[in-house]
């Protein structure tokens, strides 16, 4: 599944492991900043401090966005939004990607 999320930019940010960490390992959550409006495609992400849009481009997705805070790990909301493994490496990407973009962030 490629393409889950569209950043409204010019250039698509560099995606950087966060601390030497992998990404299903990590604890993130929803920037305080950032509002999610359900659209019939996924969500659009609107982060108020950075004025960045992101397009989250499928239900899954914004699905374990919002899962991220209840949940140890990535992994672990993953597991909660019964995401299936053959899809997960896509799902990573998306999340590093927001991750590096603002949209999320490290809890």
């Amino acid at each position: 599944m490629r393409g889950l999320l569209t950043p409204v930019t010019a250039t698509a940010p560099a995606i950087s492991p966060p601390h030497g960490a992998p990404i299903a390992e990590r604890a993130l959550t929803l920037d305080p900043q950032v509002a999610l409006r359900p659209e019939p495609f996924g969500a659009l992400a609107y982060h108020y401090g950075t004025r960045r849009l992101v397009f989250l481009k499928h239900p899954d997705v914004v699905g374990v966005v919002r899962a991220l805070g209840e949940h140890a790990s990535v992994s672990a909301a993953l597991d909660a939004c019964r995401i299936a493994p053959e899809r997960r490496p896509a799902f990573e990407r998306a999340l590093a990607a927001l991750l590096d973009s603002g949209i999320l962030r490290a809890r």
